[in-house]
């Protein structure tokens, strides 16, 4: 990767949806080379939008590690894919099962988050 491509890819992940000819004006580099180079790196996967959650009014955030028994990790796994609370889910290798981003209202709905999850299996 050449010293352009980092200096565009530096820039579009300040703010993805920069124009061409905006990020040419930023970089020095012709928006002619900046399509192209876009057009044929396999760097970029997709692009997204970051949500400032507490404007949505989801005030808290936790990041829980989880540890859960054998027998119960799919239905755990489902059902918090399928929560409304948890933005992220990443499966770990270090002691623990899952590593879970939560986006939660109040304190309270993320502690009755928890405790519906220790129904579902000991943690």
């Amino acid at each position: 990767m050449n010293k352009n491509e980092l200096l565009i890819i530096t820039h579009l992940r300040q703010n993805a949806r920069e124009t061409l000819t905006k990020l040419s004006r930023k970089t020095g580099v012709p928006v002619s080379t900046i399509f192209d180079q876009l057009k044929r790196t396999d760097v970029i996967n997709k692009h997204t939008c970051l949500l400032n959650f507490n404007k949505l009014g989801f005030n808290t955030r936790a990041n829980i590690m989880l540890r859960v028994n054998r027998e119960d990790r799919e239905l755990v796994k489902d059902y918090l894919v399928k929560n409304s609370n948890i933005n992220s889910v990443y499966k770990t290798n270090n002691g623990f099962d899952f590593m879970v981003e939560g986006i939660f209202k109040h304190i309270k709905d993320m502690e009755d988050f928890m405790e519906i999850l220790e129904e579902k299996s000991e943690i």
